[in-house]
């Protein structure tokens, strides 16, 4: 087998995994669920309004940055309370940094909602 075959065998595995864990994620974590929901949601508005090509792309992203947020939030509190299953202040505040940062990526979001939807409301 040539080293290209292997590369290309190796990403294909690769991609196997991320969708087992995007499947796992969505089949387990309620915020992961709701956000997948309201991004169905946000997905239909989208296409009653008939939005621009422009705002499906600001849409999509921010739909794809949530879920990857809450992909890694879960991900980090899975590995922090393996790491210490008992209550720590430090792990505490890593879990809040981690819970911080859907916080700024669903803000975000939520404001390019609304600069996207306001105007087709007005």
């Amino acid at each position: 087998m040539s080293s290209f075959s292997a590369f290309i065998i190796g990403r294909l595995k690769g991609c196997g995994y991320a969708m087992k864990g995007a499947i796992l994620l969505l089949r387990t974590e309620a915020s992961i669920q709701v956000q997948a929901g309201i991004g169905v949601l946000m997905t239909i508005l989208g296409l009653y309004m008939g939005i621009t090509p422009t705002e499906w792309m600001l849409q999509i992203f921010a739909i794809g940055l949530i879920m990857s947020m809450e992909g890694l939030n879960t991900a980090i509190e899975a590995i922090a309370d393996f790491v210490h299953p008992d209550f720590h202040n430090k792990i505490g505040i890593l879990k809040d940094i981690a819970a911080g940062a859907v916080f700024i990526a669903a803000i975000t979001a939520v404001i390019i909602g609304m600069i996207i939807y306001i105007p087709y409301f007005v």
